[in-house]
């Protein structure tokens, strides 16, 4: 597997559709970042890292659902691709839906929300947009 990022979304996707409580994704630390500004950001209940006894490793994501049981997660877009990198300086990141959805960036400050990342004024990476 060459893009675990991809992997990771794509997974996510899946189980909130499929309405799983759980989903597991392979370990990184761009998936850990990832996962921890989905959680800040309430778009996921929980995450923890799981020893399955690889050297790598799972991330357990916990999937937040609303009191009528809906998906929180409506759609989950990959922007920057392996094949074709998008970076964005804090004044050309996209409003997704507009402001209601995140982008997620990986800055050299490590993954951040759109939000934080213009709170501190750095650009990045687009890795995915959220809504």
């Amino acid at each position: 597997m060459s893009d675990t990022i991809a992997d990771m979304l794509t997974r996510l996707r899946n189980a909130a559709a499929a309405k799983h409580k759980t989903v597991d994704v392979k370990n990184s630390n761009i998936c850990q970042g990832i996962a921890r500004v989905l959680k800040e950001e309430g778009y996921i209940a929980d995450f923890a890292i799981l020893d399955d006894g690889t050297k790598q490793g799972l991330i357990r994501i916990t999937i937040r659902y609303t009191p009528t049981g809906e998906q929180v997660v409506r759609e989950i877009k990959r922007i920057s691709k392996p094949g074709c990198r998008v970076y964005r300086s804090v004044k050309e990141f996209p409003r997704v839906i507009q402001g209601l959805g995140i982008c997620v960036l990986s800055t050299s400050r490590g993954v951040l929300s759109d939000r934080q990342a213009k709170a501190q004024n750095i650009g990045g990476e687009l890795l995915a947009t959220i809504s």
